[in-house]
């Protein structure tokens, strides 16, 4: 450890804050990597360029490890703790290891939830780095979206303003067709050399796009939880303010371009997805001629490319290191109800070749295993090609004991005696959560080890219950963890346990094939998942499940939008409920990201802050210039 460990343990930001980091140079030397192949950040951060994937593309891949939860309360069960408390242990006991996790935003960094750069004696440092700004990642994908958001309301007031053919001498001036004006004549089947050879009807469509301004899915963001943004009125005021119309803000890393940039390979692929985000669709008809509706995308704005130049450092993953002075990624945030919940394919894939055969590359997907964990396997996995060696699932006996019909936790209320004293037939009727996300595990062919966040009013028969449980429904091991303690040695353990769960074989598959339907493939996961006995759609979902199957997007894989507190999409349901069926509210499309996302009922993309925010506690301390109160 970089830290001594000390009993009580102390706050989280003064644990980080007495850890003696290793500087970032020792962290990269020690994995094989110089400065040539890092753009340094300071003494204790860097971003790794993506050719050091050249420099190690003959060695095998470690083992690849990916850590999950059962359904949580609203105060977490530890799972980010235990992913950096997984890694440290298998540090502890010898092995390489390397951290992948995501990159907190500043709205729960500052409003309900606190940072997430762990917890205890299991956290990635600096904090301070971690939790506030990092690189700037976050702040690149706000530029790069809100850049599409300016691009979509200029082209509505200038071909409101403008004849068709002042817009074509505006936007080619020189008459000649930029790279994103010839991804347009190609998706319009047009062939031409110049602006000045086109028809007048070639000409309308190449240049007047026909937006149709009630059709715009693309809202602005902001990287803090703001909820009086969340419906808003453009375009007030004076005629040169743009067009009035509603719209909205969401939070940066409910951008479908924090999606995309998770999912992406390279700079070149990350390029084709920007041009690939639709924003909306046309109207019907034209100024002269007849047209027919048709999605606009950003290649269509000609602002694809500047996008990705806002994005070409935001690309490179951000390398620091965790309590064990161990190496670890921090790379993209992704929302976890409306996205995929999971840190960058790019990451995951360096990492995996520096570490080699006998190396380990932990990972964490977001919320839990119904959500998180579905998407890693279905989408994260479909796209990277890569193959989990092992699921780790987290538990509490607090949590299982709310899915057993306990009184309701609320976050900074104290915990009913329902949770804080033995109770063996509580524990019991809460199991069957955690038993069916070790068989939802399962049905991926991957070994299972159950992780038992342990709390300190927690007893040995509480632990034996889960452990025997878990066990006979098929997880290889369920094992105590107290890396939150002791750090290290108290996830050794478990990393044992991850060791020996690595070496069985793996039979890898995925819930549904690419070929299935739209609703084929949301029945799957409805049934095979939540275990609910049908689904719902409205009128909405329905045209959209024929919108997106007529243009040809059918074969995307899917990244259900729903709750994380139950397997269904009513928050309140707890345990493993049975004889319900799920609501599709709409159906929505993240074309660059590449998937379709089904809405189970109502997803906020925007959070709100509580009545005494996080950000209540943070301040600095001027004599020694530390932050005080960060959690």
């Amino acid at each position: 450890m970089i830290v001594d460990v000390k009993s009580p343990v102390p706050s989280d930001i003064e644990i980080a804050q007495a850890a003696n980091m290793r500087p970032v140079r020792e962290v990269a030397e020690d994995i094989g990597l110089t400065e040539d192949d890092m753009d340094l950040h300071g003494k204790y951060k860097a971003k790794v360029y993506l050719d050091v994937l050249e420099k190690f593309k003959d060695r095998p891949n470690g083992k690849y490890v990916d850590v999950t939860a059962i359904t949580p309360t609203p105060l977490g069960e530890g799972k980010t703790v235990t992913t950096i408390g997984v890694s440290q242990g298998l540090a502890y006991i010898g092995k390489k290891v390397f951290t992948c996790i995501r990159q907190p935003s500043q709205g729960p960094t500052f409003g309900i939830k606190g940072g997430a750069a762990g917890g205890g004696y299991a956290q990635v440092v600096s904090m301070e780095d971690f939790n506030l700004h990092l690189t700037g990642d976050i702040h690149a994908v706000g530029a790069a979206h809100n850049l599409l958001a300016a691009a979509i309301d200029n082209r509505l007031a200038k071909e409101a303003r403008w004849s068709t053919s002042f817009l074509a001498k505006a936007i080619c001036p020189d008459d000649e067709y930029t790279p994103s004006m010839r991804k347009r004549l190609e998706k319009l089947g047009i062939e031409s050399e110049k602006p000045s050879d086109l028809s007048d009807e070639d000409k309308e469509r190449m240049f007047r796009l026909n937006i149709d301004p009630d059709a715009i899915q693309w809202r602005r963001v902001v990287d803090v939880s703001d909820a009086a943004l969340r419906n808003i009125i453009i375009g007030l005021g004076a005629k040169g303010d743009g067009p009035t119309r509603q719209s909205g803000y969401d939070i940066t890393v409910a951008s479908e371009i924090m999606a995309a940039l998770a999912m992406c390979s390279d700079l070149a692929d990350l390029r084709e997805r920007m041009g690939r985000i639709i924003i909306g669709t046309s109207k019907p008809g034209g100024l002269r001629y007849k047209r027919p509706v048709e999605p606009i995308t950003a290649e269509d704005l000609n602002v694809a490319g500047a996008m990705t130049v806002l994005l070409k450092e935001a690309i490179m993953p951000n390398l620091m290191q965790t309590l064990m002075g161990s190496p670890a990624f921090v790379h993209c945030g992704p929302f976890a109800n409306i996205a995929q919940g999971n840190s960058s394919i790019i990451a995951d894939r360096i990492a995996l070749k520096i570490m080699g055969p006998d190396g380990y590359v932990v990972t964490e997907s977001g919320f839990g295993a119904d959500c998180g964990m579905e998407k890693f396997m279905n989408l994260k996995c479909r796209v990277s090609g890569l193959v989990p060696n092992c699921v780790v699932l987290v538990c509490t006996v607090r949590a299982l004991k709310m899915h057993g019909g306990g009184p309701k936790v609320v976050a900074g209320k104290p915990l009913s005696k329902a949770y804080t004293d033995e109770n063996l037939e509580l524990l019991e009727k809460g199991l069957p959560n955690l038993l069916q996300h070790i068989e939802n595990a399962l049905k991926f062919g991957v070994p299972v080890v159950v992780a038992i966040n342990r709390f300190t009013n927690d007893t040995d028969a509480e632990i034996e219950l889960i452990r025997q449980r878990a066990k006979e429904t098929g997880a290889e091991d369920a094992v105590e963890s107290n890396v939150w303690t002791t750090g290290g040695e108290g996830g050794a353990a478990l990393a044992q346990a991850v060791v020996k769960a690595c070496e069985k074989p793996v039979n890898f598959k995925f819930l549904y094939s690419d070929e299935m339907s739209i609703k084929e493939k949301i029945e799957t996961i409805v049934r095979e998942i939540y275990r609910a006995d049908g689904v719902d759609y409205t009128a909405e979902a329905e045209a959209k499940i024929k919108l997106f199957t007529d243009m040809g997007l059918s074969h995307l894989p899917l990244c259900m939008a729903k709750t994380h507190l139950s397997f269904t999409h009513d928050p309140t349901i707890k345990g493993t409920p049975r004889g319900w069926r799920m609501p599709i509210t709409d159906v929505r499309a993240s074309v660059g990201a590449g998937f379709l996302f089904p809405l189970c009922g109502t997803m906020r993309t925007m959070p709100g802050l509580p009545t005494r925010p996080v950000f209540t506690d943070i301040d600095i301390d001027l004599e020694t210039g530390k932050v005080m109160g960060l959690s």
